[in-house]
């Protein structure tokens, strides 16, 4: 079986993880506990909003949404991590590396898109309350969400396609944790200025394209919020935007860092480190940043987690 002349078992070598032992047992406790953390935090968000009726709203319905994805999201690469560190081989067949890619960069894309998606219902709840239940249909969120994640996937396959399409060098190795864009770049024998050129206008449709609209957003929302004439509304008008407006700079910067630049400007150990932030970080704190600033949401994971440890005692 062959894809572009070249085997689809040929394999890639993961050149990241540390080689000493203490090392190697360290990272698999941090990275297990993190994980851990992560799917903790966001499996409770999920449970909260199903089944507190207070909850079923578009607002939660789209964060509900947010962290289904990245419980995906974390699950394509964190697995494979943990694996590898336990593994002496640490490699990678050509064809789960770009299964791996395609999936990682459609989920963040997705989620780059649904936090698009959320802010554009905030934009409805302030600046048009009146027409917001008429707007915001249970309809319209199903289909918000549904776009999102099928679009990050759609310009994540014809970017993965194309890559694994170049022609690769005979160097195997990937100075990285797992198959990201910019690593697997430098493994391409071609010219490199049209290549990526390419990988450039896919990363921003994928990522300057939903910041823009959220940032188009929160222009029509600050400019509504001032002219509210108590400043009791301003302050709850803000507080609902600040903890969405948290995890889009910490999302956001860290993709744009990594994708928004020409390979040219690629650091191994930097970037290794900037990706853990997006791949671990982000995922983790933002069950935190929607919990500790939101008191709904914290009276409802307490309801879920007492309710659940009555029925234990029960």
């Amino acid at each position: 079986m062959s894809w572009g002349n070249r085997s689809v078992l040929m394999e890639f070598v993961f050149l990241a993880y540390p080689s000493r032992p203490e090392l190697c047992v360290l990272s698999f406790l941090g990275v297990s506990l993190v994980y851990t953390f992560i799917i903790s935090g966001n499996v409770l968000i999920v449970v909260a909003i199903q089944a507190e009726a207070c909850l079923h709203t578009p607002m939660y319905y789209f964060l509900g949404s947010l962290s289904g994805v990245e419980l995906c999201y974390v699950a394509v690469v964190v697995p494979h991590i943990l694996a590898n560190i336990l593994q002496s081989e640490k490699t990678i067949t050509l064809l789960a590396c770009a299964t791996q890619m395609a999936l990682f960069i459609g989920l963040g894309s997705a989620d780059c898109f649904l936090l698009a998606v959320m802010a554009y219902d905030r934009y409805v709840a302030i600046c048009h309350p009146l027409q917001y239940p008429l707007i915001m249909t249970i309809t319209l969120c199903v289909r918000l969400a549904v776009a999102s994640v099928v679009t990050g996937l759609f310009l994540s396959l014809q970017l993965v396609a194309f890559i694994f399409s170049l022609p690769f060098c005979r160097a195997r190795g990937i100075e990285h944790f797992f198959c990201d864009v910019p690593p697997v770049m430098r493994l391409v024998c071609a010219d490199s200025h049209i290549h990526e050129l390419s990988v450039l206008v896919a990363a921003t449709l994928a990522i300057a394209v939903p910041f823009l609209l959220i940032a188009t957003s929160y222009a029509f929302i600050v400019a509504a919020v001032l002219k509210m004439p108590s400043a009791a509304g301003r302050r709850r008008a803000f507080s609902t935007c600040s903890s969405h407006l948290t995890v889009v700079l910490l999302q956001y910067g860290c993709c744009a860092f990594m994708y928004l630049r020409p390979n040219s400007s690629y650091h191994p150990k930097q970037d290794r480190f900037i990706s853990l932030v997006y791949t671990l970080g982000t995922p983790l704190l933002n069950p935190l940043i929607y919990t500790l600033r939101n008191s709904e949401m914290k009276g409802a994971i307490g309801r879920v987690l007492t309710r659940n440890h009555l029925s234990q005692n029960n």
